[in-house]
């Protein structure tokens, strides 16, 4: 059996927030910023993860299961805005949508 060190967790979880971060300041699709901030999440949801295994304890387990709820209520709220959106303005394109006027 292969055992996984925490730093190996670790740096998978740097790697995708970087990466997350990283399309959330390049892209213009603003879905495409919506799943990069949910690759975020996930990226936290694997430090907790590991840091409750290396402890020994349930607690990264139990802010997993709050970051999970929040993210569920992100992508409902989000999805919503962004489909009111593109209704109005016929884009999703953010550098287009940068004024809340008609």
């Amino acid at each position: 059996m292969i055992s996984v060190s925490l730093n190996a967790y670790l740096a998978l979880s740097v790697i995708l927030f970087a990466l997350g971060f990283l399309g959330v300041l390049v892209r213009r699709n603003t879905i495409v910023i919506f799943m990069c901030l949910e690759l975020m999440l996930v990226a936290a949801t694997i430090a907790f993860v590991a840091f409750s295994c290396y402890n020994g304890t349930m607690d990264g387990n139990v802010f997993v299961f709050f970051i999970l709820t929040v993210a569920a209520a992100e992508v409902a709220v989000g999805l919503a805005i962004i489909v009111a959106l593109f209704r109005r303005r016929q884009t999703i394109q953010v550098d287009q949508l940068d004024s809340l006027k008609n």
